[in-house]
């Protein structure tokens, strides 16, 4: 299983970005599919997952009703929808896929997709 994250780059904030994981070779929706972050300095967290198969999808505090979490099956991917930016967002972004994706957690992460980097100006 091997990963993709894209759609990171530079914007001000309250401004949006959308990211993409992409999975080559199979299909995205058999999988528990989570969207983890790391800030200079912070350790890894969980910002948000989506079960396998339409079932839930869960946000970690901080960006309850900013970020949005979808799949699209026509291009297999899963999109992280990010409004309202803040500075405290920048970071690298990286989507995996996951066990138990009511966690967030990097200990329940399968398998990493390569990052990207999303920095938000103030």
């Amino acid at each position: 299983v091997q990963l993709q994250a894209s759609g990171g780059g530079l914007v001000q904030t309250g401004g949006s970005l959308r990211l993409s994981c992409t999975g080559s070779g199979f299909d995205l929706n058999d999988y528990n599919i989570g969207w983890f972050r790391q800030a200079p300095e912070k350790e890894r967290e969980g910002v948000a997952s989506i079960s396998e198969n339409d079932g839930p999808a869960y946000y970690a505090g901080p960006v309850k009703g900013r970020f949005t979490i979808s799949r699209d099956r026509t291009k297999n991917t899963v999109d992280l929808q990010m409004n309202s930016l803040k500075p405290e967002d920048t970071a690298v972004y990286w989507c995996a896929t996951v066990a138990h994706p009511q966690y967030l957690r990097s200990a329940y992460v399968h398998s990493w997709g390569q990052g990207t980097q999303v920095t938000v100006s103030s």
